[in-house]
């Protein structure tokens, strides 16, 4: 375990090449699954901030689906998450591009300076997972079998997982942090 600030971060992250491979896996975490996105407390409320103009970059079955349901929802087990359009399928928000990869609307209407919000935390992080106890963060690495084609180009790239999500962190923790976990690391 590593311990930065107020997170404890297993080993894996450390441990584990990483680089997301869009090619191989057409965006997969982004349909599979059980649930939307894990949303923070104040995601909710930038969500329903921005969807006015987020939507124009929105399929029109997630734009149906966020007009009925709502920017963001309760999921079966009280957590506040991104809807999903039918059950157990994209999120609300995800977006086909013209290859058949889905990619965040959010982050399009981003990308192209509609909104200053890049996307939900738990996206951006992916495929690290944060689960809050108390005063402390366990920050651990979800192994999933839809990203072994990003752990395969992690490894031939020799890009750890914590340095592919370095802006990530970075936007979560801040640059101190990302040092500090860098010293731990690395001895740097």
């Amino acid at each position: 375990m590593i311990l930065v600030g107020n997170a404890v971060l297993s080993d894996d992250i450390k441990e584990n090449f990483f680089v997301c491979d869009l090619e191989a896996c057409k965006g997969a975490c982004c349909v599979e699954g059980d649930a939307g996105a894990p949303l923070e407390e104040e995601e909710t409320k930038i969500l329903e901030e921005i969807y006015p103009k987020v939507k124009e970059y929105l399929s029109p079955e997630g734009i149906e689906v966020i007009e009925k349901q709502g920017t963001w929802v309760i999921d079966k087990d009280g957590d506040k998450g991104t809807p999903t359009i039918g059950e157990n399928r994209e999120c609300a928000y995800a977006i086909y591009d013209e290859r058949g990869i889905l990619k965040c609307g959010i982050e399009q209407a981003y990308l192209d300076g509609k909104v200053d919000f890049k996307k939900p935390i738990s996206c951006h992080l992916y495929p690290i997972r944060i689960t809050k106890y108390g005063d402390f963060d366990a920050v651990n690495y979800d192994r999933w079998h839809i990203c072994d084609p990003a752990c395969q180009l992690g490894k031939s790239l020799q890009v750890p997982l914590y340095r592919f999500l370095k802006e990530a962190l970075v936007r979560k923790y801040g640059e101190d942090w990302y040092e500090e976990l860098l010293r731990e690391i690395e001895g740097a």
